[in-house]
């Protein structure tokens, strides 16, 4: 007897910013036989991660907010390009419950600080950071999470954690938190899909 083969799991990468993260993953999954990124979805024209994107050969969609708000018109774009895993990167956008409800289970997103402290609307990027320096914390870190229909409030699938220095700005702790997204979120999506059920 031959061992079933696992399905190769189609994943769109959904980001509102540079597209670090995202670049990161589609290498990843470039050279790793468990999934591939087929598409990268924006909410802004003008998001770096469209660049990023393009010259990787990843297919990019913008969604208006007349777009967005179509059940219709999204499903059928995730069904066209055959997604069955999403990935937030970056996205400021809460994700309406008809996406988490016919993906349940099958979105995460990476948040840059140990949740449930310093999420919620509004939190993201720099104020993050800018917040965690304000209240004199001694440790920041990544939230990788399963997303549900309230802000970064899914459950927590990974942490992992980084001191925050007496001198640190914004920009310096951004640093050390990006060092822990790109090392961990490939990682931790491979597990999600390796004990993703049948």
């Amino acid at each position: 007897m031959t061992p079933k083969m696992k399905k190769k799991y189609r994943i769109a990468i959904f980001a509102s910013g540079s597209g670090t993260n995202a670049e990161n993953l589609i290498r990843f999954f470039k050279k790793n036989d468990l999934a591939e990124v087929v598409l990268v979805i924006s909410n802004k024209s003008d998001a770096y991660v469209l660049e990023r994107a393009k010259r990787e050969f990843i297919p990019t969609v913008v969604m208006d907010m007349e777009f967005r708000k179509s059940e219709t018109r999204v499903l059928e774009l995730l069904f066209e390009f055959d997604v069955n895993f999403i990935v937030l990167a970056g996205y400021l956008l809460l994700i309406p419950n008809w996406l988490t409800q016919n993906y349940a289970n099958r979105i995460v997103n990476i948040h840059p600080s140990l949740l449930p402290k310093y999420g919620g609307k509004g939190m993201y990027g720099e104020f993050v950071h800018q917040a965690v320096i304000d209240n004199k914390e001694k440790k920041s870190g990544i939230t990788i999470h399963f997303i549900n229909e309230h802000y970064d409030q899914g459950d927590v699938i990974f942490q992992a954690e980084c001191p925050v220095l007496p001198d640190d700005t914004p920009v310096s702790l951004a640093q050390r938190i990006h060092e822990l997204e790109y090392k961990y979120f490939p990682e931790v999506i491979v597990k999600v899909l390796e004990d993703m059920p049948e």
